[in-house]
């Protein structure tokens, strides 16, 4: 053909037109020889471009007709262009199968396989395609029959003759009907085994629920008895040999490539566990030893290959204990936690792309479908499906899901389950990815039936898909426990009571009938705030049983909505702000402390809908606002309530903060140090008492004196106040100075700091609806018996005649707090040579601390408190830690400028900078102050008031357990775990404080 140099030939442009991506390449296999009588053919054109891939077509056409045998080449080509049918089946698996396209290269008369198009031929199911295997008498032909067979499958789905759920039943025909033949091939290649022993092949999994893919595992496993008159030994063994051969023949690859992994990983004890086992022991594993995860797993259980009569009986045996799974304790918990720990194995860079395992993927539907049936097929044995679309249709029936969500998921489902077909059928790999290559995509695209932009609407229509999934996967769950205390329009299914009851129960709440109660008061009505509500509740629920107490966080929920529900922008921001809604989940399940913080002012819910909200606020802006606002008022007392006000906000401010740092939330995770949690909490609580002092310092002084004290006054902080260290629960530890101002009387002056330490102290103590703020002066010179307020000259003497060893400890941790500041840093010029001693430590005086140490071990630890779990004066404590920094503070602290800080961390921290400790044992020490530290607060947290030990009420050790990163089950990994610690550094004190 002579061509115009720089023209397109008209075939070029039609090529284009048509969807070709390489039309001269498309062009030259035209023009070849073999395809002359039908490369001018219109059909022929026409139906390569409705292909997903017209390039993949017509070079798999090619690689067809030149395979064939001279004589049948015309065969084929004339009845492709006059046979529609096989037109469309034939070109439409060659557009979407690289793979198919290779085998029928290799094997081309199995084109013939697609000519028939009979009712019979639409729809075959596992007698046919057993007909079809029945000639298979070796693996290799085993494997290529398996191809012919998919091969129909796959023209019947890309051609739209078959949904995506009847091709996946078909595939699940298909792989029984291959089981089958290979247990047949093995039995023939070993028929004394196959004469010792019955021996059925139980599927599971997407095979097991009649929903296989095109390339994947094929679950399953082996139960057995011995044939009659056989002794029990020989028959298992035998059985295993045929099982192992079955399992060989389908895995195995050869020149004919494989058929299916066979994967017996779902079978009682796993991969370490026999292949094959009797029915009895079957039972009795489960019956005793079985975990959740494997009940699920049971539920898709389903007899497919050898004796027919045995895998029925081993289903109708464990199906009961299917069924009673979610009776066991954490049943929901655990499937929950299966699910997250599947999407935490995804690699980061992968989990955009994952279409099974990774948000709003296949498995969240499937998991969240299997959830309900376990729940709710104990009393309705029509939820009992495989399938996971046959469960969601049965559970929207009967009124266990909403109907309308039931539809998005059903659409969502196929949706995806098509993508994952397609992807898998290219190059019959088994892959889960979404491709991310141009090629790849608009293939993809195009095999879904999306033209015009197939790769812009293929992003879009997954997108929406998977979002739908994330949205409803969960709310899936909970939605209906609203409807069960709602109502209906006439003919909608609810979730009866007794249902909504097994559900509540199953998610954890220990009083489902005042949960019911709380939904029915939160979400019945017309009112836009109900309707919000409905919105909202569905997720709410989900978080809060993710948590320790669901009917706490349930309860605090309705009240602080009770409190708020008039006000316009709460349901607003939980609605509107993401985080919001998780953020108050969490709060109000993880403990007393943090929701009655809240529920004293409720609007303080608006903290945690500011992205910024929950950072700590700096001491300076913390005083100014306090002093301000004393400023303001009326008397002290007026100002002092506004000053506890302000502490009662910032407290919820840090305790929010620490739950939702150590729960983590869907957007962000877990905070991964933990000292740094500790860190900020210590250091948050610490700047907000001082204010709080500071602010009714300036109440008191202002009632009585108005802007001047007659004498100058400092708060100097001790303790773990002093150090930076309080916890929710702490006491603040304080000295009292004071200093004269010029030409005022020391009497006078005295006087009026004492008035002013008892007028502060009692306006921190005024019982009000926030928390008090107890300032403890007993480290103070002659403890209770001494004067509370000092001035420098009279510290000084003091601590030069009488000072004790442990009074320059003390002093370790002081630091001025608030008042006059520049008399607090005098006050600390004062004590700097006590408590770092030019000459360091004696060793009289480094006998002495450690005898004292011994003593209060001896002595103040709780009657009947184990030693081993007592936060403070425990093996490897608060105490431990601390004393042992504190003797290296002050035999070094002179010559070390780092050690002279009040703080435990840095001043360790320092210690190994210098040597003074090897960096395992400070490490240790670090870790152990730490974790004691965290579980302090966690008890406060959990219930409200302070304690030293771990919780015996069960429900608050697990809330204890879940702020410190255990999951539900694992309490007993927590103590272990602390006793651990806590031993490894009783081992560094022992050598490093008592000297080995």
């Amino acid at each position: 053909m002579t061509m115009v140099p720089g023209r397109r030939s008209s075939t070029f442009t039609r090529l284009l037109r048509h969807g070709f991506t390489d039309p001269s390449a498309a062009e030259r296999l035209l023009d070849l020889p073999d395809l002359s009588s039908v490369r001018s053919d219109s059909v022929l054109l026409d139906a390569l471009g409705a292909t997903a891939d017209p390039d993949l077509a017509l070079r798999g056409l090619v690689r067809l007709v030149e395979a064939e045998e001279a004589g049948e080449r015309q065969i084929l080509l004339d009845t492709l262009v006059t046979a529609k049918p096989l037109r469309d089946r034939l070109l439409g698996v060659l557009g979407a199968s690289e793979a198919l396209g290779d085998h029928l290269a290799r094997h081309p008369r199995d084109w013939q396989a697609l000519v028939t198009y009979e009712a019979a031929d639409l729809h075959p199911g596992v007698t046919e395609f057993e007909g079809e295997l029945a000639g298979a008498d070796d693996p290799d032909a085993l494997r290529v029959g398996y191809r012919r067979c998919l091969l129909s499958i796959a023209a019947r789905d890309v051609c739209g003759t078959t949904d995506v759920a009847e091709t996946a039943a078909e595939l699940a025909d298909l792989a029984t009907a291959t089981l089958r033949a290979a247990l047949r091939i093995a039995s023939a290649a070993a028929p004394d085994d196959a004469a010792q022993c019955r021996l059925a092949v139980i599927a599971m999994g997407k095979c097991g629920g009649h929903e296989l893919n095109y390339v994947s595992d094929v679950d399953v496993i082996f139960v057995a008895e011995p044939a009659d008159g056989a002794e029990e030994s020989g028959a298992m063994q035998a059985a295993t040999r045929l099982a192992s051969h079955l399992m060989r023949i389908c895995s195995d690859t050869t020149v004919e490539g494989t058929i299916w992994p066979v994967d017996a990983n779902l079978r009682p004890e796993g991969r370490n566990g026999p292949l094959v086992r009797t029915l009895s022991s079957h039972l009795a594993y489960y019956q005793r030893w079985a975990k959740t995860w494997e009940f699920q797993a049971l539920l898709k259980a389903r007899p497919v290959a050898g004796d027919r009569a045995l895998g029925e009986e081993y289903v109708e045996a464990v199906s009961p204990l299917v069924w009673q799974a979610a009776d066991r304790e954490n049943f929901v918990s655990d499937v929950q936690k299966m699910r997250r720990r599947v999407v935490d194995t995804i690699p980061a860079d992968r989990v955009d792309r994952e279409l099974k395992l990774g948000p709003g993927g296949l498995r969240d539907v499937e998991f969240a479908v299997q959830l309900l049936q376990l729940v709710h097929g104990r009393s309705d044995p029509a939820l009992r499906s495989g399938s996971t679309l046959e469960a969601l249709g049965a559970l929207a029936e009967g009124g266990y899901v909403g109907r309308v969500d039931a539809v998005q998921l059903d659409d969502a489902y196929r949706f995806l389950r098509a993508m994952e077909h397609r992807i898998q059928l290219y190059r019959l790999r088994r892959t889960h990815l979404v491709p991310d290559e141009e090629p790849d995509l608009r293939r993809l695209g195009r095999s879904l039936g999306l033209r015009t932009d197939p790769i812009a609407e293929l992003n879009q229509a997954w997108r929406r898909h998977a979002s739908v999934v994330r949205r409803l996967h969960e709310k899936l769950f909970y939605r209906p426990l609203l409807d069960a205390v709602a109502q209906l329009a006439p003919g909608e299914s609810r979730l009866s009571t007794k249902a909504a009851t097994a559900r509540l129960v199953a998610l954890g709440y220990e009083d489902p009938a005042a949960a019911l109660r709380h939904l029915e008061a939160l979400s019945s009505g017309v009112s836009r705030k109900a309707a919000i509500q409905r919105t909202l509740l569905p997720v709410l629920l989900g978080w809060f049983a993710d948590s320790a107490d669901p009917d706490a966080g349930l309860l605090g929920f309705r009240k602080v909505s009770d409190a708020l529900g008039k006000t316009p922008w709460y349901l607003r921001l939980l609605r509107d702000e993401g985080a919001a809604a998780e953020n108050l989940a969490r709060v109000l399940s993880a403990g007393r402390l943090a929701p009655d913080l809240l529920l004293r002012a409720p609007e303080a819910v608006a903290l945690l809908g500011d992205p910024h909200g929950l950072a700590p606020r700096s001491r300076e802006h913390l005083e100014q606002e306090v002093l301000a606002a004393v400023g303001r008022a009326d008397d002290a007392e007026t100002a002092v309530a506004v000053v506890r006000g302000v502490r009662r906000r910032e407290l919820f401010r840090t305790t929010a903060a620490d739950l939702i740092g150590a729960y983590g939330t869907e957007e962000s995770p877990a905070e991964s140090d933990p000292g740094a949690l500790v860190d900020r909490v210590g250091s948050a609580v610490t700047d907000l008492n001082a204010v709080t002092i500071a602010g009714a310092l300036r109440a008191a002084v202002r009632a009585e004196w108005g802007d001047t004290l007659p004498t100058r006054f400092a708060v100097i902080g001790m303790g773990r106040f002093g150090g930076h260290e309080l916890g929710y629960g702490s006491d603040a530890d304080v000295l009292f100075v004071h200093e004269p101002r010029e030409g005022v009387d020391e009497q006078e002056a005295g006087r009026a700091a004492n008035r002013v330490v008892s007028e502060m102290r009692r306006l921190l103590q005024l019982p009000t609806a926030d928390p008090p703020l107890i300032i403890d002066p007993d480290l103070r010179p002659e403890g209770k018996t001494g004067p509370l307020v000092r001035t420098l000259k009279s510290y000084g003497a003091y601590y030069r005649r009488w000072s004790l060893g442990w009074e320059s400890q003390a002093l370790l941790r002081a630091e001025p707090m608030a008042g006059d500041m520049d008399l607090g840093a005098q006050f600390v010029e004062l004590i700097d040579p006590l408590r770092y001693p030019q000459d360091g430590l004696s060793d009289d005086a480094v006998r002495e601390i450690r005898r004292l140490k011994a003593r209060m071990e001896s002595e103040r630890l709780p009657r009947g408190a184990d030693p081993t779990l007592h936060t403070k004066l425990g093996r490897g404590g608060l105490s431990d830690v601390e004393w042992t920094v504190q003797l290296m503070q002050m035999q070094h602290g002179r010559a070390v400028p780092g050690l002279r800080t009040t703080r435990t961390r840095a001043a360790l921290a320092a210690a190994c900078a210098a040597g003074l400790i090897p960096e395992d044992d400070a490490r240790t020490l670090d870790e152990a102050w730490v974790l004691a530290t965290r579980v302090r607060n966690a008890v406060m947290l959990v219930r409200g008031r302070p304690g030293d030990t771990f919780p015996s009420v069960p429900r608050e050790l697990t809330a204890v357990g879940r702020y410190l990163g255990y999951e539900e089950g694992h309490v007993g990994d927590m103590l272990d775990d602390y006793r651990r610690v806590t031993r490894r550094a009783r081992g560094v004190v022992d050598e490093r404080f008592y000297g080995g």
